[in-house]
């Protein structure tokens, strides 16, 4: 793992990334909620063999794990996480694979580094503006040409209009009431977000069951509309 200089972090991440940290140990317990949505991740990026990926927010490293067990894995993956206990709990990972302690709004690494970047179970808990940055340097991350890719998941609750709308509102409420234990809940489709940030969406899949209510999304960087603005020069490593 990479080291991390706290004062590059934004000034709200610090007292975030230290609540991570205290919810590492346990989070294991979520992984099996996780696991079918992140799948549905993998199976939607479609990840080469001779591309190179980054995962924003990548946790306790499920979708790094779950992704070097499948056939023909990337030759290079970075998991990203501002938590230093979640990444603790990683584990091995193959050869050319690793992780950095930074933040998704921040990533130390030169513009089109990755072909494919991953965000899975982060943009449902943030607020629109913070949103926005993490879909910059996503898209600032991902290297020019029509094959590169994004792909997010999200907590989601769909179906027949009525039910989806009290279901929504339900998690809703758990997550307002409950913040530290269910804050996570709220539902999010980020369409909007990722149109905003210069993305076009090309693929949509949602999961009601057998885990967390989940949304996956691929999008495309437009090439209709000028490259994001660049954030921090960096050297790629």
């Amino acid at each position: 793992m990479r080291p991390l200089d706290p004062s590059s972090l934004p000034a709200d991440a610090a007292a975030v990334a230290a609540s991570w940290d205290r919810h590492a140990i346990g989070y294991g317990a979520q992984e099996a909620l996780e696991a079918r949505a992140i799948d549905a991740a993998l199976r939607v990026a479609a990840i080469g063999p001779d591309e190179r990926l980054v995962d924003l927010a990548t946790g306790t490293g499920l979708l790094l794990r779950r992704l070097a067990a499948r056939a023909a894995p990337p030759r290079e993956a970075l998991g990203v996480d501002r938590s230093a206990g979640m990444l603790a709990r990683v584990g091995e990972l193959p050869p050319g694979w690793s992780t950095l302690l930074a933040d998704a709004r921040s990533v130390p690494l030169a513009d089109g580094w990755a072909d494919v970047a991953t965000c899975s179970f982060l943009l449902h808990l943030m607020g629109p503006g913070q949103r926005a940055e993490v879909l910059a340097e996503a898209r600032r991350l991902l290297a020019p040409g029509p094959s590169a890719r994004l792909v997010v998941v999200t907590v989601w609750s769909a179906g027949r209009p009525a039910g989806a709308r009290l279901a929504r509102a339900a998690l809703g409420l758990a997550a307002r009431s409950r913040p530290a234990s269910w804050g996570g809940l709220r539902a999010l489709d980020p369409s909007e977000d990722l149109r905003a940030a210069g993305f076009v969406l090309s693929r949509r899949v949602v999961l009601p069951r057998h885990g967390y209510p989940s949304l996956v999304i691929a999008a495309r960087p437009s090439i209709t509309l000028a490259r994001a603005p660049a954030g921090p020069s960096f050297r790629s490593s």
